[in-house]
């Protein structure tokens, strides 16, 4: 079951930052004391609207935040990319969204990271021991599935997962139409690049210039771009050694540095 090339999709990047986030605390380095908005970098986050269903990829520590200062009004469903806690230490704030609607929220992760999860959040997927947890329900995927809105269950969007690793561990990208996000990965195997060729716009993770054993270094990702080949590709989950108008027009036609706030509208 493919992607729905035709769906519409809009696109918020909510953070584009490493796991401490830039600026980082106690530094005085000059990205670190940019005054450039695009150098101040939450950690990394995403928010999918397609067909009237809200996706929201990952809730780091920075979830609630980002949610305010960037307008996200509902969350029909979480996509966990792994349970690392930049990407899951917000879950609990989902909290707001179903005061006006208590459906539970379904939370979509592959097994290892869905297992983690249950693990680090007993008391939301097993035993609900305080009267306000979060309703929130884990669905392990390792293939295609649907969503749909909690408001109107007749509207619905599919997603496909796409398992890459993270060193050795597996990490969730997803695709949705036409965009796909892909962060945290040093290694994305072949048959997954395949099924990303075709995309109009990419998410796609790059640390920095420096090796790393777990991550894709500029470098690495511009070449991962470069075989996708998808009009438009954001690097994302930026270290503080990396300054944002100093890298502009470094790159590739139609590749650059992802911001925290930017949008995307991809049909």
């Amino acid at each position: 079951m493919p992607s729905d090339p035709d769906v519409a999709v809009r696109v918020t990047l909510l953070g584009t930052g490493t796991s401490v986030g830039v600026p980082v605390i106690g530094c005085t380095c000059r990205v670190c004391t940019s005054s450039d908005e695009r150098d101040r970098r939450l950690r990394c986050s995403c928010h999918v609207e397609a067909n009237g269903v809200h996706l929201q990829i990952d809730t780091g520590p920075d979830f609630r935040v980002q949610a305010l200062r960037f307008g996200i009004p509902k969350v029909d469903a979480v996509l966990i990319t792994h349970h690392h806690f930049d990407h899951i230490a917000g879950l609990d704030d989902l909290r707001p969204y179903l005061f006006g609607n208590r459906a539970a929220i379904p939370c979509h992760a592959l097994p290892e990271t869905a297992s983690a999860l249950r693990r680090q959040y007993g008391y939301i997927f097993h035993d609900r021991s305080y009267p306000g947890v979060p309703h929130l329900e884990m669905h392990d995927v390792d293939g295609p599935f649907e969503v749909g809105s909690r408001d109107e269950p007749s509207r619905r969007v599919l997603v496909e997962p796409l398992r890459v690793y993270h060193g050795s561990l597996p990490v969730a990208g997803f695709r949705i139409g036409r965009f796909a996000y892909v962060t945290d990965t040093n290694h994305i195997p072949l048959e997954v690049l395949d099924r990303l060729v075709g995309v109009d716009v990419l998410v796609l993770d790059a640390l920095r210039h420096e090796p790393h054993a777990t991550h894709f270094t500029i470098a690495q990702a511009i070449e991962v771009a470069r075989g996708i080949g998808a009009r438009q590709t954001a690097f994302v989950h930026m270290t503080h050694t990396i300054l944002h108008a100093e890298e502009e027009g470094r790159f590739p036609e139609g590749m650059g540095l992802g911001y925290d706030g930017q949008r995307f509208h991809v049909v």
